[in-house]
């Protein structure tokens, strides 16, 4: 059985249909990466999974538990969805660090909140991560004092902090410099030999050649084409990846 398991998604705003069926699988450890043009529908399938939006149709599974049903929707309630959420870790483009915060605070803010065990493991496990993302000497710096670089690992520190089984990126390095981008790929290629499972919206091609297991090329809210970095990048079927693999390396 799949780890996560996603079938026959759709997604309109108003008369705009975004997302048009999308339908994978992933199993435990696995990293798949999304790639796709702007406008594609990647963002809004990881606002989806995360229940940040509600799909109109389809279903979404974690292990054996069934999170989301299409046909009961309305039956899902408030306390429902964030229990949901707490299956998915999301790591935005544009950090959303809490500025107020130090980075230990923006770490350990939403599990002592939701009280997952007691501030002195939840503070003890911050560290850790803090450490795993290379930051310990940042720890009692706030947003303001950090490079992009730093506040996107602060935020994937924060991300694992809730111990999600599935860590979602939403192009993590599209707001970075270049030279601050690879930074950041390196933690998540950590994560990748750690055995974390992930899902990747990102625009780096190589990086999603060498972390991926799977790629998902997406076009006008469909799955387009899907298969191994090597069938993605070496041997793309459809004429719409073609295109866009060699627009994309051009920029390289």
């Amino acid at each position: 059985m799949p780890f996560l398991e996603i079938k026959d998604i759709y997604k309109s705003f108003g008369k705009t249909e975004v997302l048009k069926g999308i339908s994978f699988s992933l199993d435990e450890g696995e990293v798949i990466s999304i790639i796709g043009s702007s406008g594609s529908g990647k963002t809004t399938l990881l606002r989806c999974l995360n229940f940040l939006e509600t799909p109109d149709k389809g279903t979404i599974s974690v292990g054996d538990k069934l999170l989301f049903d299409g046909e009961n929707k309305a039956a899902l309630k408030d306390e429902q969805i964030r229990e949901n959420r707490l299956h998915f870790g999301l790591v935005f483009q544009s950090f959303n660090l809490f500025p107020q915060y130090s980075v230990l605070d923006n770490v350990t803010l939403a599990p002592k909140l939701l009280k997952k065990s007691n501030n002195e493991e939840i503070d003890k496990k911050a560290r850790d991560l803090i450490e795993k993302v290379g930051l310990t000497e940042k720890i009692d710096s706030y947003p303001c004092q950090l490079s992009g670089g730093q506040q996107q690992r602060v935020a994937i520190a924060r991300a694992l902090a809730m111990n999600p089984d599935i860590l979602c990126f939403d192009e993590p390095t599209s707001a970075l410099d270049p030279e601050l981008t690879g930074e950041v790929l390196r933690v998540i290629k950590d994560l990748k030999e750690s055995g974390s499972t992930m899902i990747v919206v990102t625009h780096e091609m190589e990086f999603a050649k060498n972390v991926s297991d799977k790629i998902i090329f997406m076009a006008d809210g469909v799955i387009e084409e899907m298969g191994t970095p090597e069938e993605i990048f070496e041997n793309p079927k459809s004429e719409k990846t073609r295109h866009f693999l060699q627009n994309s390396l051009e920029k390289i």
